[in-house]
């Protein structure tokens, strides 16, 4: 299907991490039982609680207003709001998770989702995670896992392009759980990558940073200021050393359920921002 150009300016393609809102939502108690490769220790759900109410103050703190939605006990994964969603200033576009568990997701955020958006769209096959959705000025990038199938990545790409939304669907390395995980924008131009991203030739047109600690490729670009999981100094320091205000956030039991501080809200610019 041909991809129409895009009808939004070059300004507007930019303004990637200029965010005034927000949605997120509060882990409930099964969240200690949330999806996680290996055999590791489970995070204990005080814990989580807690680093979701930092995340939610920093970001509060960096301008956004963020509305924080009820705990879904009987969706473990469900504080993830960015995997079963995509927002723009224009549509939010409700996805369809890979992972069985986390399929239903998106019908709970619709309510949300509708109170705030003219349009919101579906996802009308196959399989994606907004985890695997890496928005850079000018593109969309959307990555194949084994929680985003080539049907979805498809599918996501005609919806984007319906929106005036150019995209293309990458190939991460494998052993990549979500596109994000893996590299995260940190100003218009650069990302920061794992080695094996740096070893690609994916975003050969932006400025790579690498990240020299693993796990520590996926920050959160906010307005002017970048969130970024206080475990990783060397990194901090990479980000330091490139002009960027860095925020560290304790985010070490999210971490031991495969995420990070990307897929922990969904972020917008609204139309008076």
């Amino acid at each position: 299907r041909p991809r129409r150009p895009s009808r939004r300016s070059p300004e507007a393609l930019a303004a990637v991490f200029h965010f005034d809102q927000a949605l997120a939502r509060s882990p409930g108690r099964s969240v200690v039982d949330g999806l996680r490769a290996g055999d590791h220790e489970g995070p204990a759900y005080e814990a989580v609680a807690a680093e979701h109410a930092s995340y939610v103050a920093a970001l509060e703190r960096a301008g956004v207003a963020v509305e924080v939605l009820e705990p879904l006990q009987a969706f473990p994964d469900s504080m993830f709001v960015e995997d079963p969603a995509l927002v723009f200033p224009e549509a939010a576009i409700l996805l369809r998770p890979g992972a069985p568990t986390r399929r239903d997701e998106a019908t709970h955020l619709a309510p949300a989702l509708a109170r705030r958006f003219a349009q919101v769209l579906t996802l009308p096959e196959g399989h994606a995670d907004g985890g695997d959705v890496l928005v850079t000025p000018g593109m969309v990038h959307i990555g194949l896992s084994a929680r985003t199938d080539e049907a979805g990545a498809r599918a996501l790409a005609a919806v984007l392009a319906d929106l005036g939304r150019p995209s293309r669907i990458v190939a991460p390395p494998p052993g990549v759980l979500h596109l994000k995980t893996a590299a995260t924008l940190v100003d218009e131009d650069t990302v920061l990558v794992t080695p094996a991203i740096a070893a690609s030739d994916l975003f050969s047109d932006l400025r790579r940073l690498v990240a020299p600690e693993p796990a520590a490729a996926n920050v959160l670009r906010v307005n002017d200021v970048v969130l970024a999981p206080a475990a990783w100094p060397r990194t901090l320091d990479l980000l330091d050393r490139h002009g960027l205000t860095v925020w560290p956030l304790d985010v070490s039991e999210v971490a031991k359920i495969d995420a990070g501080l990307t897929c922990m809200s969904l972020r917008w610019a609204s139309a008076a921002a």
